[in-house]
């Protein structure tokens, strides 16, 4: 087919056959998000653009895409952005692409929050920003700090956060869980940790495999080796009272971490359910009763630090050894 000639549909239905040809496991949809991006319209403006011969430069955009996703280069990639609840972020290979579940986990985040006082939230594993992002959008007083290992996926955090214009209330600090960051007090800590076995990382789609972060998917030979240093360090980073919850792989994972926080202390420990129905979430809250630990208000860890801190756009967030 000559792309400078074919029509609009045309280019469609072939990127549609050769999709799925590749194994693509969404060849239509996928077609018509490349397309809608190769045309600068929304994917619902399709079918009035369907009879119309393209621009060559437009054409040869679309084939260029068509030509990655058949690499099983991931969408979000090629598009180069992903809504996530009602905020977009930028994705890129540095960072795990936010995944349609995970937006359950702000909602029950957002409940486990107190009602007033302007709450602190720390995000382990921040990735692409999109639950710190998220947090901050929808809920005007929070303050959030937001922690990766990854240097590369704090950068992309970063971008988004100063995108969404929340750099005065959300810092992104380079950290290994809570390595970096002084012991301070948080209202919520949230995390989407890595936690697939590793035997499992390497049987999933090239799309993961190929072209996302083996860091913040392999969770080790059963899936928690972060999630146990999570829960047994975060006790130290939240107020009496102040609740953890983490994604997990659900099911006898979602088990064996219920059980994990309770060895921890935690109390008032359940599990909610993902989109499908599989119990993936976790959350348990830090015991009122026996609270210990040297651990500092937010303003007093602040002055103490001797050098700034991650600042970012305005936000600040006191470092370990500081």
């Amino acid at each position: 087919m000559r792309l400078a000639v074919a029509r609009v549909r045309e280019l469609l239905d072939d990127a549609v056959a050769r999709l799925s040809a590749a194994g693509v496991a969404s060849p239509r949809v996928d077609a018509e998000w490349l397309l809608a991006d190769a045309l600068g319209v929304r994917r619902g403006a399709l079918p009035a653009e369907l009879a119309r011969v393209p621009a060559p430069v437009t054409a040869e955009r679309y084939e260029a895409s068509i030509r990655r996703r058949i690499e099983r280069v991931p969408l979000q990639h090629i598009i180069g952005t992903q809504a996530f609840r009602d905020i977009t972020v930028r994705v890129s290979a540095d960072a795990l692409v936010p995944r349609p579940e995970t937006e359950l986990l702000v909602s029950w985040a957002l409940e486990l929050l107190p009602a007033a006082g302007a709450p602190l939230v720390i995000d382990v594993g921040t990735g692409s920003g999109c639950l710190a992002g998220a947090l901050a959008s929808e809920r005007r007083d929070l303050t959030v700090v937001a922690l990766d290992a990854s240097p590369a996926a704090a950068a992309v955090a970063r971008g988004n956060i100063a995108a969404l214009g929340l750099g005065d209330r959300v810092t992104v600090v380079v950290s290994d869980l809570f390595a970096s960051l002084a012991p301070i007090p948080a209202d919520l800590i949230v995390s989407n940790p890595p936690y697939m076995p590793s035997r499992v990382v390497d049987t999933l789609a090239p799309e993961i495999t190929d072209h996302e972060p083996r860091c913040a998917i392999d969770g080790g030979p059963d899936g928690l080796g972060v999630i146990r240093r999570l829960v047994a360090d975060a006790p130290r980073w939240l107020r009496p009272d102040a609740a953890l919850v983490l994604e997990t792989a659900g099911g006898e994972q979602a088990d064996v971490v219920m059980k994990l926080m309770a060895d921890a202390g935690f109390a008032d420990i359940e599990t909610r359910r993902d989109l499908p129905g599989v119990n993936r979430f976790v959350a348990g809250r830090r015991p009122c009763a026996g609270f210990a630990g040297a651990i500092e208000s937010w303003g007093e860890a602040a002055e103490r630090a001797d050098r700034p801190a991650e600042r970012r756009k305005g936000g600040e967030a006191p470092l370990r050894g500081a």
